[in-house]
């Protein structure tokens, strides 16, 4: 038996999906990363960036180019140096004075979980890996998806990609059920691609992964 897990930012916190032998296991909300870990997942997948070795991250950059019409859901995280900035103008500061260039508004949002998730992945890179749910359902599909995951034929064609793989979320999920529905069928996406991990089937990018300082792989898998 093989049980894994796919965690997605949500308001409030994380939303998990586990599956165990590729179907739905359950569901949970957690207001820290760390209230997860706890769950016997062999492979836990998450939607948040892990890792740094330059800025911008080589994973970011082949992603948005697997990606395609889908490559504005993949962002440029915070490089770690001013992941403690005050505000976002300060950040901007210091990441153009370290790399040229500054943090946008939306890779700036990541970094209350990158610093929630990434200690984590520090102490467990073997369990932990970061996963973008829209690289899995392009996997999935075969190429990047036509409609964004926040419109009606988007949410159809996600929830049908799982199906195919097996994957049925019931209507259900308890008080997972609050997450968004994007959300949900996104750590569902990300749960499909840790079990890809912990087959050793899955993909990343870059490939050859980078290594961190401390030669932790830096990657997006899929």
């Amino acid at each position: 038996m093989t049980r894994v897990a796919g965690v997605d930012g949500c308001a409030g916190g994380w939303v998990a999906v586990m599956l165990v032998d590729g179907q739905f296991a359950g569901a949970r909300l957690a207001a820290r990363f760390a209230d997860l870990l706890d769950d016997p997942a062999t492979v836990i997948g998450v939607d948040i960036p892990l890792g740094s070795c330059a800025s911008p991250r080589a994973a970011d950059v082949a992603a948005r180019q697997r990606l395609g019409p889908r490559r504005a859901s993949v962002f440029d995280p915070p490089p770690p140096e001013v992941l403690d900035a005050p505000d976002l103008a300060t950040a901007n500061e210091l990441a153009r004075r370290r790399y040229g260039r500054g943090v946008s508004a939306q890779g700036w949002h990541l970094r209350e979980k990158m610093r929630d998730a990434e200690p984590h992945w520090r102490a467990e890179p073997s369990r932990i890996f970061e996963v973008s749910p829209e690289l899995s359902f392009a996997t999935l599909h075969g190429a990047p998806l036509s409609h964004t995951k926040r419109t009606w034929a988007g949410t159809q064609a996600r929830t049908a990609l799982l199906a195919r793989a097996g994957i049925v979320v019931p209507a259900d999920l308890g008080a997972a059920g609050a997450a968004g529905v994007d959300d949900v069928l996104d750590a569902a996406a990300v749960a499909w691609t840790a079990a890809r991990l912990a087959a050793g089937a899955a993909c990343c990018l870059p490939d050859p992964p980078d290594r961190d300082p401390a030669g932790r792989a830096v990657a997006i898998w899929c």
